[in-house]
């Protein structure tokens, strides 16, 4: 019952985890390059994308503007239309504010919400790694002296098989 209960709850720790990273982890669309830029850019991209994709994790932002918060423009400059906005990580302005691009907001509660997930699930993993090392090393002979054969007890085993076959084995014929 404990396994069933440790399993469901991996699960939804996962499924937690995996509703709240953004699709940022899929890699971006590139430009085709000839062969030999290629074999040299293909670790910097993957490297490029990890580190973005970290930062994503812990930096999380909104497009939800709250009364107090001021618009700032979008660095790739104005008159852009919603797609163009998106594309180049904006929000755009859904009301009529003078800005139809504006940066997003960092978004607190998401990042406690991360940060509570991430460190609930790490010390789930710290709770249950005991009992995952005791369920697979508890059979093992060389952990358990419990397990590893007794000489002594060995040797008086074999002497009564030995004595039952001498005694039992003519009644038997």
């Amino acid at each position: 019952m404990l396994l069933i209960g440790t399993h469901l709850a991996w699960n939804y720790v996962v499924l937690i985890l995996l509703y709240s990273v953004n699709s940022s982890f899929a890699p971006q669309t590139q430009h085709v390059l000839e062969k030999s830029e290629v074999a040299s850019s293909k670790l910097n991209m993957k490297l490029r994308n990890a580190y973005e994709s970290l930062l994503n994790f812990f930096r999380p932002v909104t497009c939800r503007h709250k009364g107090e918060q001021t618009l700032i423009p979008c660095d790739v400059g104005e008159g852009l239309n919603t797609t163009e906005c998106l594309e180049n990580k904006c929000c755009p302005s859904k009301t009529s504010h003078e800005l139809k691009c504006y940066k997003p907001f960092k978004d607190n509660m998401q990042l406690t919400f991360r940060l509570l997930v991430l460190v609930a699930g790490g010390f789930l993993i710290l709770g249950c790694l005991p009992f995952c090392c005791f369920a697979c090393l508890r059979r093992s002979q060389c952990v358990n002296p419990l397990r590893r054969a007794n000489n002594e007890v060995e040797q008086v085993v074999w002497k009564k098989r030995a004595h039952s076959e001498d005694v039992y084995g003519p009644l038997l014929d």
